[in-house]
């Protein structure tokens, strides 16, 4: 009985990895990339100006 403990212990792990594993991916398709592309463009223009300063 104590094996069949011990064999259940990874197998819940994997089953709750995989849920959260889905619940994490879910808002990724609706979101697209959107944001962090607009964040990049933001990054790089500032970068340019401070180099275009000194």
């Amino acid at each position: 009985m104590a094996a069949l403990a011990w064999l259940l212990i990874p197998l819940m792990a994997a089953i709750g990895a995989g849920l959260w594993g889905v619940w994490a991916n879910r808002t990724r398709k609706a979101r697209g990339d959107g944001p962090e592309l607009e964040g990049y463009a933001r990054f790089r223009a500032a970068m340019e100006r401070s180099h275009s300063g000194s």
